[in-house]
This record gives structure tokens, sequence and C-alpha cells, in this order.
């Protein structure tokens, strides 16, 4: 369980289909913490950004592995999560972007 809001919350995903559902759909897209869960989420996008949470999918993405040489490695397995916010409500950071 991550220790504070800020912990839960890694980072915006900032890709064309992102930011295409920003715009119509109102939804916006973060990597969050391995190890949290929905409410969590939402809780954490709330209180950060003061906004309404309707729905939070999440989705939970498995490293690849990769090879350089005879040495083999594996890239960290991520979770990342769709949030959709009420209408009218939107993420100031996302602005402009």
């Amino acid at each position: 369980m991550p220790a504070t809001l800020r912990d839960v919350l890694l980072r915006p995903v900032v890709t064309e289909k992102s930011t295409d559902q920003m715009g119509k759909n109102n939804k916006y897209t973060f990597y969050v913490a391995p190890d949290a869960n929905r409410t969590e989420v939402k809780q954490a996008v709330e209180k950060l950004f003061k906004v309404t949470v309707l729905k939070v999918n999440v989705i939970r993405g498995e490293g690849k592995r990769k090879r350089l040489g005879r040495y083999e490695g594996k890239r960290p397995d991520w979770k990342k999560a769709v949030v959709t916010l009420k209408p009218g409500d939107r993420i100031g950071i996302f602005e402009g972007v």
C-alpha cells in the first residue's frame, strides 16, 4: 500500500490516444503504483486535483524481456489507470498538451 497520495500517481500518460480521450470523453490516464487499487487511485485524483471521479479503469502490464548480447534482463511491470471525470471538470496539468 502506498504511503501517501502522491505515491499512488506516478506520472501522467501523454500519448495521442490519451490526449484524444481527454478532449472527447473527459478521461485522463496515469501510471500508478503497482500495488494501488481503484479506490486509492480515485481518492488520490479527487484530493490532489479537486475534481469528481466517476469511474476508474485499471490496466496491468508485464515488462518486456530484453537482451543485449548474452545478457538478459526484464523491464519493470507497470500499472496504468484511466480516470473518467464528471462533465465540466478538468485537470490543469494536462492543459496545453
